[in-house]
């Protein structure tokens, strides 16, 4: 059995373990939810189609949450995950993000934070594009002092606005777009409020096989049994470009191209 496989049946295990005490959400248990509009800021050549191809106008709007992975209290360091949703004519696309670290190894590493404006939001694992594996990261431009209590985004009404990049697993990251989020006042946390970026993929993007057989089992046992979309063909070990930079975890402003 493969190492990835064998990580995804671990997983599942655990989630499942976990569900009996903790249900429905195991993970990500409360949240907040806003109204999403990401602005495109220019064209890109990720080889993923929705960073690289706008939609008419550069705008598109959609739904997100933002959510503490273990649930602790908001005293405390957690996983902070931001899932967005937007409706196309393409279909239904869900990107989830982890704060984690920006360079590397860190941008394949969960990092806890206490406070959302402070953390770097990535997607951990990659997804595959047609110029190879590509991540995708946000970092909070404004405001500076976000809340940690999610009950508290319904009365905070300034916009949180933050920086939209990708990145090669070794490059730094390029800015594409701009994303905007505004508390739903009065909005409750619906527990069927479910994402998934490996079934509801972004436009142009597939999940490498490895990732496919790590994230799969988890969301199987958490969510049910609907497949992942299938595996992107070609080559699971391929790597990026050689000539691409590679950058350990060091000032954030050394990993970012405007």
């Amino acid at each position: 059995m493969r190492p990835s496989a064998i990580g995804g049946a671990l997983l599942a295990v655990f989630f499942r373990l976990l569900q009996l005490f903790r249900s429905p959400r195991p993970v990500h248990p409360t949240g907040a939810l806003f109204t999403a509009t990401v602005r495109w800021t220019g064209r890109s050549r990720s080889g993923i189609g929705w960073i690289d191809d706008p939609p008419p106008g550069g705008v598109q709007s959609g739904i997100a949450r933002v959510s503490r992975s273990v649930g602790f209290p908001a005293a405390l360091p957690d996983i902070l995950g931001l899932a967005l949703r937007f409706d196309s004519a393409q279909g239904r696309s869900d990107l989830e993000l982890a704060s984690t670290g920006i360079g590397v190894p860190g941008r394949f590493l969960l990092r806890p934070h206490r406070r959302p404006e402070r953390a770097w939001l990535g997607t951990l694992l990659p997804y595959r594009g047609a110029r190879g594996p590509v991540l995708i990261g946000a970092r909070t431009r404004t405001p500076a002092d976000l809340p940690t209590h999610f009950e508290d985004f319904a009365r905070d009404r300034r916009p949180w606005i933050l920086d939209l990049y990708w990145a090669t697993a070794r490059s730094r990251w390029r800015r594409f777009a701009v994303l905007e989020l505004v508390a739903l006042p009065g909005a409750p946390d619906s527990p069927r409020l479910r994402f998934d970026a490996g079934r509801n993929l972004l436009p142009g993007a597939a999940m490498p096989g490895w990732v496919v057989r790590l994230r799969e089992p988890g969301y199987v046992a958490t969510q049910g049994d609907a497949p992942l979309a299938a595996p992107a063909p070609g080559p699971e070990d391929a790597g990026d470009d050689p000539r691409q930079d590679r950058l350990g975890d060091g000032g954030a402003e050394d990993l970012l191209e405007r």
